[in-house]
């Protein structure tokens, strides 16, 4: 969403035709915004993505520091409107773990202490197909972490950023999946806009570059899996 808010309205309007573009189509929205706030702030939020509004997604990216009473509103709504939220666990970036892996008084590690709340969050929002619509994001960065978080999170959905651009392979990002080879989506974002660059084709031809590289990025997935 920073991507589009940075041009100011004529950004969120273009973010705006998107979404409304993409469920024309059928296709499903993520919105990687990563809010939160106090209570009521998490509200305006909430109401805003994930109810009835021109800019509302099918899932929200979710950021839970403030504990509790920041992530009630956006359950509330995931309850209410059959959406989804994926609050940040174990990050894809570099210095992730400058706090992500500091250790508790428990033992736990603070990543862990979250992957645990998330998975008390979702507990009563598990679907028919046993998957809860509270997710977690779990960079393909981190494989030996994936693994161990899908043990603390087995019916949560994973949210798998760090492929490509930002050095995740297949193998790497496949490690959040559930032994059923579900219950994760890995997303990738400037491999696919830029591809045109790395394929070495004029700019005016990005959309079938994208193409090509999304595919490729699927059946690389698919073999992994």
């Amino acid at each position: 969403m920073a991507y589009f808010e940075q041009y100011g309205v004529a950004g969120i309007s273009a973010l705006r035709d998107i979404i409304a573009k993409a469920k024309e189509l059928g296709m499903l929205v993520i919105l990687d915004g990563k809010r939160n706030d106090i209570g009521s702030t998490a509200s305006a939020y909430s109401n805003a993505y994930l109810a009835e509004t021109s800019l509302a997604a099918d899932a929200l990216t979710v950021n839970a520091y403030l504990g509790s009473d920041g992530i009630r509103p956006f359950l509330e709504k995931c309850r209410e409107n059959d959406k989804g939220i994926f609050i940040l666990c174990r990050t894809s970036n570099p210095s992730a773990g400058e706090l992500q892996d500091l250790k508790l008084t428990d033992g736990r590690l603070v990543y862990e202490a979250m992957a645990d709340l998330i998975a008390a969050w979702g507990e009563d929002l598990v679907g028919e197909e046993g998957i809860s619509s509270v997710g977690a994001v779990v960079g393909a960065t981190w494989p030996q972490q994936a693994k161990e978080l899908r043990e603390r999170m087995p019916r949560s959905f994973f949210l798998i950023p760090g492929f490509g651009a930002q050095g995740g392979t297949a193998a790497d990002a496949v490690s959040g999946f559930d032994n059923n080879g579900r219950a994760a989506i890995v997303n990738a974002s400037r491999s696919l806009m830029q591809a045109w660059k790395k394929q070495g084709v004029k700019d005016e031809d990005f959309a079938d570059a994208c193409r090509a590289e999304a595919i490729a990025m699927r059946d690389s997935l698919r073999e992994a899996l």
